[in-house]
């Protein structure tokens, strides 16, 4: 199969395909509908990964079908736990990383990670951190084989593992 990866345009009508994709895979993976707390930054779109200069949302294509995306942002996430570790200046973090489930094992998310970490570079970012749960059988697999390292594994809830990789080793 032949994919076309690239940037989202900042058009109306793509990205509310984006968002059409992005919550139907949510609702498929987590059983959930659009939730603000969780997904401010779908509804944002724009403010969040066109606008910025350094930061970018990927999509996948199957034709015109919008079949995996991806999101890579500056760091901006305040948790206590990495208070002083990450910065916006030196850390991009990965958001939004869906594959339809039909277009899954033919190697989509790994070229759509491989994009966000050219990008990241480019864009003068150090490290990317992410973060994941432990319930999804195949990330932390998955992320572990592109070279990320966990940091911490909590306790919580959504059974989350942060998770590091320095660029430039």
């Amino acid at each position: 199969m032949e994919f076309e990866i690239r940037e989202v345009k900042n058009e109306e009508s793509e990205i509310s395909a984006v968002k059409e994709f992005l919550y139907g895979q949510i609702m498929i993976e987590y059983g959930i509908g659009p939730t603000p707390k969780f997904h401010y930054d779908i509804d944002g779109i724009r403010d969040y990964y066109i606008l910025p200069e350094n930061n970018s949302f990927f999509i996948a294509l199957d034709g015109d079908k919008i079949v995996a995306t991806a999101a890579i942002r500056a760091y901006d996430v305040d948790y206590d736990l990495f208070k002083g570790v990450y910065s916006k200046d030196d850390t991009a973090s990965i958001w939004r990383l869906m594959v339809d489930e039909e277009y899954r094992r033919h190697g989509l998310a790994r070229q759509l990670v491989n994009n966000m970490e050219e990008f990241a570079k480019n864009a003068g970012y150090d490290k990317i951190y992410l973060h994941t749960h432990r319930y999804l059988d195949a990330a932390l697999p998955f992320w572990k084989s592109l070279g990320y390292e966990i940091t911490i594994e909590e306790d919580d809830y959504d059974e989350t593992t942060h998770m590091v990789k320095f660029l430039n080793q």
